[in-house]
């Protein structure tokens, strides 16, 4: 900027568009309201005018009375914390330069603005004046003292450390209102909390961000001035944060050198007594994640007495797997399940190898014994149709009639369900919800009649059933939007979850194959934020402790997958983790592979960890030119996963060489 004391407002808006993109929104603040109140706030108005040059670098600046501004993505980080709607009275306290008030004033209804020094007062209210802020009153008094004649507000946001949360402005809160306050003895070490009043006298605390900033002058002043005149006012510190992570990590981690030598016996302590253990991936085409994930599968079945395997698969491709591990009536050398796009995903060798295994184990076991494989997705609709008109042939011909007459609804879409997702979307279109669901329940009410013939055999027929009803509905609702397509699918999944579990009796124990996306908890991620959720978070839901979740990441190498949906295969080259993301903590540990635990783990690194940072997440289908918008989402990793595995450098998986066959069906084009 050559020196100069003034930019010019053209600059200034491409410097702001700029601040809002790269240090914002490039760090995981996605709430649209905060971000045009960035973009529509001069910066530049509200500091002297020997510093507005650098208004917008990623830093804090001296404004004046020893006092600093805070540097961007900190108050952004602050007020997206307050989760204003618009309605909100709120109280600012620390007012400062006034910028921080004047964000609040673009996303509430009326602001209270309070500051002890009466020079930086009036100068805020010159600048809030300036920039058409009407709705923000700036006050001279005790920062600490807050505004009690104002009282009680639906937030508070205070700009200033403090050892504890001042009583005063605890209790100007309305009950519901939350308070955003950095905390900690040390001003160097301050966590930025959010500080929800519950009831009358009681307050829940949830940790944001490690922070710094200046003390909370007044009463409740709980710090030593000489520590706080040395701290980096209000300074996010990202870069030496990070660093700590990572060295954290480096401490923390348990390190292996290969596949064979994972450290098994300290993850199953881990999982303990769990009944159900969801073990992820962080790609549906890396060698590695498939083998270590065969791996912790062998051993739960061999130490800890596992006897179901489910896996993000479509039901009746698994039942083919599941008659040849367990020694049904196919033969040995037939596979030719999962032979539609992506067929990689589930036919490729380091899954064979363990459908060999799989396949040994259980010949040396009782045919009541033998361990399970099934599949839990729902995208089956023609074979899961055949599989049942097939039983009912056998065991009930009159029934396979009338399910012949129910599902003929559905024939027209057999070979593309996607259309008839989109002639539902006519509202003079008779749908195929009843007669399907009316099937569903026809063969619920022949329980008895039908198990006698066989079991297993009936299980398979109502999972079919139950597959093309929620089948139905998926296609149906999916032109409507994805969160409710996906919500139906993760549905269908830990429904069919409980349905093992239930048949195979209260002694079962399941463990689930699918992606990080399915098994890592979702409310500690931003599907939280659309209404999505995810086999894992019904898992804790259902089972609490007695569910473990296992999460992969890595950070290059190579993975097996495809441009666009339908599209061949394709051998591609990962690009090195995002600056912010967990994958690049993790890298930079220069550990080429290690386990974290997260459950009960070092409570530091948890707290840590536990602030938002960027997940890779790569599907069957990988677009590394759009990576960034593609691939990755928010995620507080501690939350989302009992365990995290990293292998740092990765190789696709190896495909058996196989052609779709003729009349499968194509998925849903969309998704992981």
């Amino acid at each position: 900027m050559g020196g100069r004391n003034q930019i010019d407002s053209e600059s200034a808006a491409s410097l702001r568009d700029r601040m809002v993109r790269e240090q914002i929104l490039g760090r995981g603040i996605l709430t649209p309201a905060v971000l045009q109140a960035m973009r529509r706030i001069r910066r530049e108005a509200f500091v002297p005018a020997e510093v507005r040059q650098f208004a917008y670098d990623d830093a804090p600046l001296v404004i004046k009375a020893g006092h600093t501004l805070a540097q961007p993505y900190v108050i952004a980080l602050m007020v997206d914390a307050l989760d204003l709607s618009g309605s909100e009275r709120v109280l600012d306290v620390g007012t400062g330069s006034g910028y921080q008030a004047a964000i609040l004033g673009c996303l509430a209804k009326q602001v209270f603005s309070i500051e002890r020094i009466p020079e930086l007062a009036s100068e805020a209210r010159n600048a809030l004046a300036n920039e058409g802020l009407d709705n923000v009153e700036v006050r001279v008094g005790d920062s600490s003292l807050g505004c009690p004649d104002q009282a009680p507000f639906d937030a508070i946001v205070v700009t200033a450390g403090s050892a504890k949360p001042p009583e005063a402005l605890l209790h100007q809160l309305k009950i519901g209102g939350s308070m955003v306050i950095p905390l900690g003895k040390d001003a160097l070490v301050q966590e930025l909390v959010r500080v929800t009043r519950v009831s009358q006298n009681d307050f829940r605390s949830d940790d944001i961000a490690d922070i710094a900033f200046h003390s909370l002058h007044g009463e409740f002043d709980g710090h030593d001035d000489a520590l706080s005149s040395r701290t980096p006012f209000g300074r996010y510190v990202l870069k030496d944060r990070e660093n700590n992570l990572t060295d954290r990590i480096r401490q923390q981690a348990i390190g292996f050198e290969d596949m064979d030598r994972l450290p098994i016996e300290g993850l199953l302590a881990r999982i303990g007594d769990a009944r159900v253990v969801l073990i992820g991936e962080a790609s549906h085409g890396t060698s590695e994640f498939y083998r270590v994930r065969e791996r912790i599968t062998r051993a739960l079945i061999e130490q800890k007495q596992f006897n179901v395997v489910a896996i993000e698969g479509d039901w009746p491709d698994a039942a083919r797997v599941d008659h040849y591990v367990r020694h049904a009536e196919y033969p040995p050398s037939e596979w030719t399940a999962f032979a539609r796009f992506p067929a990689w995903m589930w036919r490729n060798e380091e899954v064979r190898g363990f459908v060999d295994w799989l396949r040994q184990h259980n010949s040396h076991l009782p045919e009541k014994a033998r361990i399970a494989f099934h599949g839990l997705d729902l995208y089956s609709l023609y074979n899961s149709i055949r599989a049942i008109l097939e039983f009912l042939d056998d065991v009930d011909p009159a029934t396979a009639a009338l399910a012949r007459e129910r599902y003929s609804c559905l024939t027209p879409f057999q070979s593309n369900p996607g259309a008839y997702g989109k002639a539902a979307l006519n509202p003079d279109y008779a749908t195929c919800e009843k007669p399907v669901l009316d099937m569903l329940r026809e063969l619920q009410v022949q329980h008895r009649k039908y198990a006698e013939h066989d079991g297993d055999r009936f299980l398979n027929t109502v999972q079919n059933a139950r597959l093309v009803a929620n089948a139905e509905e998926y296609y149906r609702t999916m032109f409507y939007g994805s969160r409710s397509a996906w919500n139906i699918r993760d549905t269908h999944m830990f429904e069919t979850l409980e349905s093992l579990l239930k048949h195979y009796g209260e002694d079962s124990r399941a463990i689930v194959w699918a992606h990080n996306s399915h098994v890592g908890d979702s409310a500690a991620t931003e599907m939280a934020l659309r209404d999505e959720f995810n086999i894992g978070r019904l898992c804790r839901a259902r089972f609490g402790s007695l569910a473990y979740s296992i999460g992969f990441g890595t950070d290059t190498g190579t993975v097996a997958a495809a441009s666009d949906w339908d599209q061949p295969m394709e051998i591609k080259e990962v690009r090195p983790a995002l600056k912010g993301s967990y994958e690049a903590l993790c890298h930079q540990t220069g550990s080429p592979r290690f386990l974290l635990p997260l459950r009960g783990g070092d409570g530091v690194l948890v707290n840590g960890l536990s602030t938002r940072h960027l997940e890779r997440a790569i599907g069957v289908i990988y677009r590394p030119e759009t990576e960034r918008q593609s691939h990755y989402f928010e995620a507080r990793l501690p939350q989302q996963f009992d365990e995290y595995i990293w292998i740092d450098q990765t190789t696709a998986v190896t495909p058996l060489a196989t052609e779709s066959l003729a009349g499968l069906p194509d998925t849903y084009p969309f998704g992981i």
